[in-house]
């Protein structure tokens, strides 16, 4: 049967009170981080008597991309009192253990080297894991209380620390030892980070936060936990300062270049480069205003998406793909408020906000797939496209972050010029109805929602923005809050939208080129390149009988003069190709949003919506 998810907003036990029985209890040993090997242990107390199953997620919530974490799986045994016990594989996530009298325990290896926020990962400078990656699921058990014992690793690594949000019931000062869960939902929805790590302090709404920040990285401390402590406040504002937690914790990995999160009932994983975190002295730069970006992100997601959930997501066992066409409110919507957070936490003015709006516009206009791929659709294909791109994944798909954002925008726009109700208020009914009350949301919920404290037949524009491939309304709605939207020319490849001094120069051919490399990532679709037979992963060679590299590229394409015919060399595998192309005109895909001059109703409107 499905396993219907729980979400507490509380511990449910305290950590010395007697555990409820029956009891699932794991072991969890990083034993050999040179080797990449975590040994895993579980016991059930009272296996089925029928033969007790044990199952292995296929996916982690938040990321909708099939995974496989069983593959990883090595040295399984299972044994109860009186010895060893049979057991035999059902499928590529489940196993069945002969009858046996209880209790039973499974010990396996798992092979832990995905640098990423969604599986595990050991090494000699540190540890991460996802339950989902590591924890065997007791088939018939998943409601019985959890006790996780989280062991030392072996010399010389035994001086590690480790954090995680999951409840201590015996841990010691460097965070070993026992934690406790209500179930095996909660139990796989802590991370934990294991290492020598940097740990910064704060405090939002009485309820201790912390930077866990594995990797070397020198950075303003101070910076971080001000800047994370207005983010997260705004968002509590917002919801009414509710849920009550008894900690959050963002355990960020720091590398030489990364980006990305995964969410948590009370955490999230992040991965940034070095200069995403702040430097003393050096102000609001681009890439730590992207890095509290994801932190924005990250953090909303604690309501929106683990309290505020999909159904069909909060049902699902985890063993296949569980569909829905909602992603652009889960994700989409979260994008959305991610910035406009650190606008209302005073992180960044107004108009630096529309140069974000501008930047995710922007990416929509350069992406072909928008005019092939509904929002809905992108959002109910997630599992076999967004996930796996490939060169021409821009020309055939749109992103339900990217789009499914700027659908919000019109929402909340469309909602403050013909009704009393904003965005916001459909989000705080949500989480009333949905989060506070720990139940899922029916497919389409959002919509339907919005039409009722509304009182507003939204029914043609949801149909528009996210079962159709027409354009947004951008230019129309901004325009009726005293926001002017341009379409231009860029300026250059580093041109991501937004306000600029520099004039367009040049032209193109229609490809991408992969970072650092001149290999062709991808083709432009109806483009020059694509038209003359150029694909993704073509080696370029020369232009004109020059020489190409990727430093070269950017200067070599602003000094074309379109209609100019070229020549172009490359290699496909081991073979040397050519293709004539003529250079085109600039396409008009770049946007910036600035404030125009305002007065009365729209002045008003701007003002309530961001304050400008």
């Amino acid at each position: 049967m499905p396993l219907r998810r729980r979400l507490p907003t509380i511990a449910p036990f305290a950590p010395n009170s007697p555990l409820p029985v029956p009891v699932t209890r794991y072991t969890v040993h990083p034993a050999d981080p040179a080797a990449h090997r975590f040994r895993v242990g579980v016991t059930v107390e009272q296996p089925d008597p029928q033969g007790q199953v044990f199952a292995l997620p296929a996916w982690i919530r938040g990321s909708y991309l099939v995974r496989d974490f069983a593959k990883h799986v090595s040295g399984l045994s299972a044994r109860d009192a009186g010895g060893p016990v049979a057991w035999q594989r059902l499928d590529k996530t489940a196993l069945r253990c002969a009858p046996c009298q209880g209790p039973l325990s499974l010990e396996y290896d798992v092979y832990a080297y995905d640098d990423s926020v969604r599986k595990a990962f050991l090494d000699t400078r540190r540890g991460f894991f996802n339950g989902s990656s590591l924890l065997y699921r007791p088939v018939g058990r998943e409601r019985d209380a959890v006790e996780l014992v989280l062991q030392r690793p072996p010399a010389p690594f035994a001086h590690w620390r480790a954090a995680t949000a999951m409840t201590p019931a015996a841990v010691d000062a460097a965070g070993f030892g026992t934690y406790r869960a209500a179930d095996y939902e909660e139990a796989t929805d802590h991370p934990f980070e294991l290492g020598d790590f940097q740990r910064v302090d704060f405090e939002v709404d009485r309820i201790p936060h912390a930077f866990v920040v594995a990797g070397r990285a020198e950075f303003d401390a101070a910076r971080l936990a001000q800047d994370a402590t207005r983010i997260c406040g705004a968002q509590r504002a917002l919801f009414g300062h509710e849920p009550a937690l008894d900690r959050y914790l963002f355990l960020a990995r720091v590398t030489g270049a990364g980006y990305g999160g995964l969410e948590h009932r009370a955490s999230s994983a992040l991965i940034c480069s070095r200069a995403d975190l702040p430097r003393a002295g050096a102000g609001l730069t681009r890439e730590y205003r992207t890095f509290l970006g994801l932190v924005s992100h990250e953090y909303f997601h604690l309501w929106n998406v683990k309290r505020i959930t999909p159904q069909a997501l909060a049902e699902s066992d985890l063993r296949r793909e569980a569909y829905t066409g909602d992603l652009w409110h889960y994700e989409g919507v979260t994008s959305y408020y991610d910035d406009l957070a650190l606008l209302h936490a005073g992180v960044v003015d107004a108009a630096t906000y529309l140069d974000l709006l501008a930047e995710n516009a922007t990416r929509l206009e350069r992406t072909p797939g928008r005019t092939q791929q509904t929002l809905a659709d992108a959002s109910f294909e997630a599992w076999i496209k967004y996930y796996q791109p490939d060169e021409n994944t821009p020309n055939a798909t749109v992103s339900y972050y990217v789009k499914g954002s700027l659908a919000a925008l019109c929402l909340d726009l469309t909602l403050r010029l013909r009704s009393r109700v904003t965005l916001d208020d459909i989000l705080r009914e949500l989480w009333r109805r949905f989060g506070r009350e720990a139940r899922p949301v029916p497919e389409r919920g959002l919509e339907a929602l919005a039409q009722e404290l509304s009182g507003l037949d939204l029914s043609r524009e949801f149909d528009a923005w996210l079962r159709s491939t027409q354009e947004l309304p951008l230019e129309a709605l901004l325009s009726q809050f005293g926001v002017q939207a341009l379409r231009r020319a860029a300026t250059g490849d580093a041109d991501a939208g937004g306000r600029t001094s520099q004039k367009p120069a040049g032209a193109t051919v229609g490809l991408k080129l992969r970072p650092g490399e001149p290999v062709v990532a991808h083709v432009v679709a109806g483009g020059p390149a694509q038209r003359a037979g150029v694909s993704g992963g073509d080696l370029l060679l020369a232009l004109d009988g020059l020489r190409i590299g990727a430093a070269s590229w950017p200067s070599r394409m602003a000094a074309l003069v379109p209609g100019r015919e070229l020549e172009l060399h490359f290699f496909r595998g081991d073979e040397l190709l050519s293709a004539r192309l003529a250079a085109e005109p600039l396409p008009l895909d770049t946007w910036t949003f600035t404030l125009a001059e305002a007065t009365g109703e729209v002045l008003e409107r701007r003002k309530k919506w961001i304050g400008a």
